[in-house]
């Protein structure tokens, strides 16, 4: 009997607690109290909406999806029930015309019983009157030449005018918007320069187009007729097939014939016309306007190449003692972006040229082989050798010629360098990257 009355209570209590707990998950309800059934692009979308439960609330979160990507989103923190008013973000994004979007409206109260509500949402792309070129000197008007497109054409001050647009507000949700240079070219969002220059001095124009970010001008340079991507107002790159013996042109530099160019990968036919000298294989170039000249490097697909267990691929060279074009304009020390990529010349034989004074330090040089072009794979003493009488492989004992040790792998001097003398240093690893042998030859 006392089983019995035990068991019952025991249900009882289970039974009014289950009811309980029912009675108390809630019933959020969301009613939209403003319009919201479209936006422009770059705008601050603001909803209202009047929040209903029988048990206190938690948050409301918005999501704006473009197709079935979440691209903003925005927290608000409720408690009561009541009006509640908040603002998401339409991004605005480059080559996207007109479209629907889909605002989704989550509420969710303490017990965590959530409803959730969508709404479609018409977005046009902006159209503006005007934009505003800013610049160091000034801002100037940049008048509407057709949809989407934009010109301020003056005498501006000089032919560099390194400058960024912004756009005026033109709806009651709209944000002024920038576009400045960013990794890839013009952005959205940023006020870094863009480094607009122009051909002709005098009155040009500055163009710009807000749907694609077209703009103009830059400054191009072509390599066998392929346009150099600018990397900044100093650095064009381009990726390249290249051939062994091919002749490669390069148009666009009135003062090439000042450029330093680099005899590993290139022998100077004309002053814009060189034949390419490594093997055969897919190589970036980097034209640097400042220090004038070319930086190449061997590239495996998409990325820079690495040596391969075959032999095959790269070598560079990090350390101290060495740059191009010259040791007082560009020293690459232990700054792994600065590597030398050593030119691939056939029978897995690497390639640098050197002139001591100029390109590598004629009293002290603590260089480096590395497998690829930052910390990792690394040549020491144990996969490196050398019957050089001009450098040695260091050991971390071997002092220099002037009593100076050197770490493992990392190559000193065994007698000081002829000042404006060539020196080509040749690493081959015919033999297995892990029997890897050097040669120095100071040429006549």
């Amino acid at each position: 009997m006392k089983k019995y009355i035990y068991l019952l209570t025991t249900l009882i209590i289970l039974n009014s607690c289950s009811k309980d707990d029912v009675q108390t998950l809630g019933n959020p309800i969301i009613e939209l109290r403003s319009e919201l059934s479209s936006a422009m692009f770059g705008d601050s979308l603001q909803f209202t909406v009047e929040l209903n439960d029988e048990v206190p609330l938690s948050t409301l979160k918005a999501k704006l999806y473009f197709g079935d990507e979440v691209v903003s989103e925005t927290v608000i923190r409720t408690k009561n029930t009541g009006d509640y008013t908040g603002k998401i973000y339409v991004p605005f994004y480059p080559n996207i015309s007109d479209n629907t979007a889909t605002l989704e409206l989550i509420l969710q109260n303490t017990n965590m019983t959530t409803i959730k509500k969508t709404y479609d949402i018409a977005l046009t792309r902006p159209d503006y009157p005007y934009l505003i070129l800013v610049t160091r000197s000034g801002m100037y008007p940049m008048e509407k030449t057709g949809l989407y497109q934009y010109a301020a054409t003056e005498i501006f001050p000089n032919t560099d005018l390194p400058s960024y647009i912004k756009t005026p507000i033109i709806s009651d949700w709209g944000n002024e918007l920038t576009f400045g240079w960013g990794e890839d070219g013009i952005t959205q969002g940023s006020t870094a320069e863009i480094p607009f220059v122009s051909s002709v001095t005098g009155k040009f124009s500055i163009t710009f187009n807000t749907l694609t970010y077209e703009a103009s001008p830059f400054f191009e340079i072509l390599i066998n007729g392929n346009k150099m991507n600018m990397v900044d107002k100093q650095n064009f790159r381009i990726d390249l097939d290249l051939t062994n013996g091919e002749t490669v042109t390069v148009e666009g530099l009135d003062n090439i014939a000042d450029w330093w160019i680099d005899a590993d990968f290139f022998t100077k036919v004309e002053d814009n016309q060189f034949t390419f000298v490594p093997v055969t294989g897919k190589y970036r170039i980097i034209a640097n306007t400042t220090l004038k000249y070319f930086k190449v490097e061997a590239m495996s697909g998409n990325a820079p190449a690495t040596l391969q267990p075959d032999g095959t691929g790269a070598i560079w060279i990090i350390g101290d003692g060495i740059g191009k074009p010259s040791i007082t304009s560009n020293h690459v020390g232990w700054t792994t972006e600065l590597a030398i990529c050593m030119a691939p010349t056939g029978n897995k034989k690497y390639q640098v040229t050197l002139v001591a004074g100029e390109t590598v330090n004629a009293e002290s040089i603590n260089f480096k082989f590395f497998h690829q072009n930052g910390w990792g794979g690394e040549y020491s003493s144990a996969t490196l050798t050398t019957g050089s009488d001009i450098v040695f492989v260091g050991d971390g004992a071997t002092p220099d010629y002037t009593g100076a040790n050197r770490d493992s792998g990392n190559l000193g001097l065994l007698q000081a360098l002829e000042v404006g003398a060539t020196y080509v240093f040749v690493v081959d690893v015919s033999g297995g990257i892990e029997s890897a042998v050097l040669t120095v030859t100071k040429q006549p």
